[in-house]
């Protein structure tokens, strides 16, 4: 064998080795850092099937006489936009002399943009670590949520540590370590019953050590009535923020199923806690999308964030126009 074909074995064999390793990483059984799979992308539209087709019966009719005005008034009050919102509403679109039903339906989408404009809607991520807590009742998918927002830093190429706080539950900790895993980021975890201000600010501590960019903080489900709960919300707080530690967010989530509900909850968890922005999730599932409005005008507190399914992507931002165009659009 010459020379030349000695090189030409020496390189066919460092290609079959590349490939091979390639291959061996691509089967590994390992869940670090291997990336959920994205799914197709979709549309709000769809989301928000079932409020839209309540609202759009209304907009069947021929003329703009006080039947119809009353009856899109009930219909966003149906929609849980709240009584005082859908008269406000409805009192603008009719002096803006629209002369159909389907000028109306526009009218409409426009006075919504305008009510839920000049928000500020970004995740403030103040400090290094920044760090993110999240409250809010049992059952409204807080710690998916917690998931998909971690998956959506990552995405953005930051560093993330999730920090188990809710350890009254089992469950709790073994979701959020599993999301860990499919994700690609490390979750702190304490013994059951641990106190979870302790093992808050050992998440905090391992984000610093690692030079981890975000801390995402899950909490203990509770409901809003139980003032010695709410008060270990306002304790987890306080630590996080002890040796110049900042929590740039305070994410409440809300079922958007719920409705009107969700603003007595709200309202409390901000007197435990400044809530900074608010997540509502559920919303492909009811005909009461309208809440969105109806909370961030009643008190105040931006939507940052919109469930609208259980995929890793049906977590999206906040963005007036297109919810009132997937609300109301033809």
């Amino acid at each position: 064998m010459d020379l030349s074909q000695l090189l030409i074995v020496i390189v066919v064999v460092a290609v079959l080795v590349g490939v091979a390793v390639v291959v061996a990483r691509a089967r590994s059984t390992s869940p670090v850092g291997r990336p959920i799979a994205a799914p197709p992308a979709t549309g709000l539209r769809p989301k928000l099937a079932k409020t839209r087709s309540a609202l759009a019966g209304v907009f069947g009719r021929d003329t703009l006489d006080d039947a119809f005005w009353t009856e899109l008034e009930e219909a966003l009050i149906a929609a849980d936009v709240g009584v005082e919102t859908a008269a406000d509403l409805v009192a603008e679109v009719r002096r803006s002399g629209t002369g159909s039903p389907d000028e109306a339906r526009t009218g409409l989408e426009e006075a919504i943009v305008e009510l839920l404009a000049g928000v500020d809607r970004s995740l403030h991520l103040d400090g290094h670590p920044a760090v993110v807590l999240v409250v809010g009742v049992n059952g409204t998918g807080k710690t998916t949520t917690i998931a998909k927002i971690a998956r959506r830093l990552v995405d953005e190429g930051r560093g993330v540590v999730l920090a188990a706080g809710d350890t009254f539950r089992a469950a709790a900790v073994e979701q959020l370590r599993t999301w860990g895993e499919r994700i690609g980021v490390p979750v702190v975890a304490g013994a059951a019953g641990a106190d979870p201000a302790a093992v808050a600010y050992d998440g905090l501590r391992s984000a610093r050590e690692a030079d981890a960019d975000v801390l995402v903080v899950d909490t203990a489900g509770r409901l809003q009535s139980k003032s010695n709960l709410m008060d270990e919300l306002a304790k987890i707080k306080r630590v996080l923020e002890k040796d110049g530690g900042v929590v740039g967010e305070v994410l409440l989530v809300l079922d958007g199923t719920t409705g009107q509900n969700g603003i007595a909850q709200a309202e409390a968890f901000r007197a435990a806690v400044e809530v900074t922005g608010l997540v509502i999730t559920k919303l492909d599932g009811t005909a009461r999308g309208g809440v969105a409005v109806a909370v961030e005008r009643n008190l105040g507190i931006p939507v940052k964030f919109i469930g609208i399914g259980e995929a890793m992507d049906d977590l999206v931002p906040f963005e007036p126009r297109a919810f009132a165009e997937a609300l109301l659009g033809v």
